[in-house]
């Protein structure tokens, strides 16, 4: 690995989102799941408009990690309305933190972590949050060992299938 970096995504990285984005969870999920739950899921979550009104939403926040010249992951942060259930003011939302099968096991998602934590704290924000697939145990041990704790779930529509899905909040202490 060369120098791992982070950097903010802007809309002209609307193309590496996409291509990151449908592999990183064809890569994660793909085994577990119909081939036309996944098709519908990844057309429907990683086209070409709906990034774009993401990466324009004042709500959201995208980076990139790279390592070199060659991205390796991202990571998206919602906060407001943007949120995908709890919509509260003085929470942050990890919605993806997405990193290439290649890159597993070598710290990267740690990375991402950090960055949304990084963010959390510059925003002044009593909490993160984020949901998990309930099936994901590997996701699930990297947030508890962060200091996450499951509170709730909800539905998560992969396709025609519904996933119960473990939200996890950990409480940043005040600054």
């Amino acid at each position: 690995m060369e120098a791992i970096r982070i950097s903010k995504a802007a809309p002209e990285d609307v193309g590496l989102l996409q291509q990151i984005g449908t592999q990183t969870f064809f890569e994660a999920f793909a085994q577990v799941n119909t081939e036309s739950d996944m098709k519908q899921y990844l057309e429907a979550t990683f086209n070409e408009e709906k990034i774009l009104a993401e990466l324009h939403n004042p709500e959201s926040a995208f980076f990139i990690v790279w390592d070199g010249a060659s991205p390796i992951g991202y990571l998206k942060l919602n906060t407001g309305k943007a949120q995908t259930d709890l919509k509260e003011t003085d929470s942050l939302e990890i919605e993806r933190i997405y990193v290439l099968g290649a890159y597993h096991g070598k710290k990267v998602g740690q990375l991402l972590y950090e960055k949304a934590l990084e963010v959390a704290q510059l925003q002044h924000k009593s909490s993160i949050w984020l949901g998990v697939w309930e099936n994901n145990h590997k996701a699930i041990r990297f947030y508890e060992k962060n200091g996450f704790v499951t509170f709730s779930t909800h539905m998560f529509r992969l396709g025609e299938d519904d996933q119960l899905d473990l939200l996890m909040r950990k409480i940043l202490s005040p600054h």
